[in-house]
């Protein structure tokens, strides 16, 4: 037999030798170093993928502007509940009806109470002008107290240059009648020195006496004449001073009760005040007791169940939810936190009673949230937290119309794009989240945000 077919003979196959089998590499382990190879391969590319970097919060959905929360609605008055006109759940408008309410005051408890009021005030009015009426009436006494003081002062001071002038004729008479009582009696003295030396007949001397007589007399007579003058003239002084005191007390009198009025007419033009005040206190409070709705909305809860309940001054009886608020999600975020936002900075929520699928470091690719934008941030901590308020993107989709205040919500705040890398090296080390700038300091190239990172943050 040749050597090469001897030699062919000689060697057997590999599969018949176990150990040499048993030291070759075996085909899966081949295959599972390829696939680790390669998975690790994409993760290293991975570790250069983009990743959001953004901060947690959660919180309560609200409404931005005040007037669109849920408000109770207080009773004004204290009263009784007498009549429901609404039931929870239902749509009102504004100026609606809720209930009403009656008096419970013993004050107010007359039916006819704003009408006798009414007449009140109407009986004073009239008092008022009947007394403006008298304080008219004792001016122009007044005024004729005035006149009749100057034209009686004139006549007395008439009458008083009367008297003086007749006291003057009467000093005349008097002067006069001394004059002839002088001339007698020389003439008597004559009369009987011719007598004595017999010139004269004693007829003619008693003649002489007999005029001497009438003479005295006369005077006599024109002295007491000249006394009663001047008596007059004394009583018509007299008169004209009593005249004019007796005038001026009179317009004292007048005076005095003319101020009476008037201090009469402004007491009573008080009392009307306070009249037209109380009755308008009294028509004010009529419609206090129909509550009313303060805007449109739904009733969410009565506070006060049942009929004849007491209702305090000032106390709740209903809630209203205001229709279509316009909402806003309240979130709460670290003190630490607060620096990296700005109002505009973009949110993405998640609302309760939505399924959503999230990737917090991809929003576009998570399900089920809804973009927003930060429209403030508080300037005081509440309870080691600071609130914000984020509204609607109104470049993005709108939140689901069901939403409800006080709905949970959480949301991630969008801050910086990183290299995924980048965010495990910042999270193993605890570092902060970068910051860059505000949004207000981004441009718009070729559809993405370039953001500036020399300004710093403007705080809020």
């Amino acid at each position: 037999m040749p050597f090469a077919e001897h030699h062919s003979e000689a060697i057997a196959p590999a599969e018949n030798f176990r150990s040499l089998a048993r030291v070759q590499t075996p085909e899966v382990g081949r295959t599972l170093a390829r696939w680790l190879g390669g998975l690790g391969l994409l993760l290293l590319l991975a570790g250069f993928l983009p990743w959001t970097q953004n901060i947690r919060s959660n919180g309560q959905l609200t409404t931005l502007r005040p007037q669109d929360r849920p408000q109770t609605v207080p009773s004004t008055i204290g009263g009784r509940v007498a009549r429901w006109h609404v039931r929870e759940g239902q749509r009102v408008r504004k100026g609606d009806t809720l209930l009403t309410i009656t008096e419970i005051k013993e004050k107010y408890f007359d039916p006819e109470l704003l009408a006798r009021t009414r007449e009140q005030l109407e009986a004073k009015i009239a008092a008022l002008e009947e007394n403006r009426g008298k304080t008219a009436a004792l001016g122009d006494q007044q005024d004729a107290l005035r006149s009749g003081l100057a034209v009686s002062l004139d006549k007395a001071r008439n009458k008083v240059s009367q008297a003086r002038l007749k006291v003057n004729s009467d000093e005349a008479d008097l002067r006069a009648a001394e004059n002839d009582i002088a001339i007698a009696t020389r003439q008597l003295a004559r009369q009987e020195e011719l007598y004595k030396q017999g010139l004269k007949s004693l007829t003619e001397l008693e003649q002489r006496r007999l005029k001497f007589q009438e003479s005295t007399a006369k005077r006599q007579g024109v002295e007491n004449k000249l006394g009663v003058s001047r008596q007059e003239l004394v009583n018509a002084q007299l008169e004209l001073s009593s005249l004019q005191a007796e005038y001026q007390d009179k317009l004292a009198k007048s005076e005095s009760d003319r101020r009476s009025a008037v201090a009469y007419q402004f007491d009573s033009e008080g009392q009307i005040a306070k009249l037209r005040n109380e009755l308008a206190n009294l028509s004010i409070r009529a419609g206090y007791y129909h509550i009313q709705a303060p805007q449109d909305g739904y009733v969410v809860r009565a506070l006060k169940e049942g009929l004849g309940e007491i209702v305090k001054e000032g106390e709740d009886v209903v809630t209203v939810m205001p229709i279509s608020p316009e909402l806003a999600a309240e979130l709460y975020v670290q003190p630490m936190d607060i620096p990296l936002l700005s109002v505009g900075r973009k949110v993405r929520l998640q609302f309760d009673g939505w399924p959503a699928l999230v990737f917090t470091g991809w929003p576009g690719t998570s399900f089920g949230t809804f973009g927003g934008r930060v429209a403030v941030i508080d300037n005081i901590d509440s309870q080691g937290q600071y609130r914000i308020l984020v509204t609607p993107d109104p470049d993005l989709e709108p939140w689901p119309a069901p939403l409800r205040v006080g709905s949970g919500v959480y949301g991630w705040a969008l801050l910086d794009d990183v290299p995924i890398w980048y965010e495990l090296w910042r999270q193993l080390n605890g570092f902060p989240p970068d910051f860059v700038g505000r949004p207000s300091d981004a441009k718009a190239k070729g559809g993405k945000i370039e953001k500036k990172a020399d300004k710093p943050a403007e705080e809020y």
